[in-house]
């Protein structure tokens, strides 16, 4: 026991700078029956490393978590006021839930009806989405799609496009675009040659500089009120977080 608690000491004072440089004044013999000790103890208690580890990681993502409260409240006004991409849910919520969504991520699409029914249930939530295609041309491509509707058709037909997107299984297609736009009457003519204009370029390029600006790197990203979501979430986990912003 004396050995242990010895040894233990050792460990929490090789932390210091103070220990650190008496360890480089001890001779060869002493340094080696040093090492000898801490070998011995950690071969007896191998759960100190693995109690180690585990407050590294926790220490790890305190740190991330400040870091992206740090970047959204950097990049708020990108964030939550960019002047380009849809809003909805209760405008005037007393949270902000904001999506970065490509429609071919599964995650995505498995998050979506779960992000509608916190909506619905919740009824003070406004909703955020920025485009994200990251998964290769025909996410680029629906993406386009969905900006163009929202540009030339409005908001309300660019819920229903995005909607029909993420619950879309076939290949993404400017064919199974045109199909699907002409189900919902609109008109295809001018959104095809709005899909290519440099107003959808640069929303998705705005959107794409934000992402890396926030070190986004996949789909779905959510920002709810002053922190940053990577990755799916389910639902009750996403209720538990909102209730907790509120306090």
């Amino acid at each position: 026991m004396k050995r242990l608690l010895a040894t233990s000491a050792l460990l929490g004072a090789l932390a210091t700078t103070a220990f650190a440089a008496d360890l480089k004044e001890m001779t060869d013999e002493e340094r080696a029956l040093f090492r000898a000790e801490v070998r011995s103890y950690l071969l007896e208690n191998p759960e100190v490393i693995m109690q180690a580890v585990e407050v590294l990681q926790q220490r790890e993502q305190q740190q991330q978590v400040q870091a992206d409260v740090d970047l959204v409240a950097d990049n708020a006004a990108a964030i939550f006021d960019d002047g380009y991409s849809w809003q909805g849910g209760n405008l005037n919520g007393d949270i902000v839930l904001v999506e970065f969504l490509d429609y071919r991520c599964g995650y995505c699409k498995k998050a979506h009806s779960e992000v509608a029914e916190l909506l619905e249930t919740d009824g003070n939530i406004k909703m955020i989405v920025k485009e994200f295609p990251i998964l290769g041309e025909a996410s680029v491509l629906a993406s386009r799609f969905a900006i163009a509707v929202k540009q030339i058709s409005g908001g309300d037909d660019y819920k229903t496009v995005s909607d029909a997107l993420m619950s879309f299984n076939g290949d993404i297609t400017l064919a199974s675009l045109r199909r699907l736009g002409t189900t919902f009457g609109l008109d295809m003519t001018a959104i095809e040659a709005h899909m290519d204009s440099d107003d959808v370029t640069a929303e998705i390029a705005k959107t794409r500089a934000l992402a890396d600006t926030l070190a986004i790197t996949g789909t779905p990203t959510f920002v709810l009120k002053d922190e940053m979501l990577r990755g799916y979430l389910p639902l009750q986990q996403m209720q538990a977080i909102v209730a907790d912003k509120r306090g």
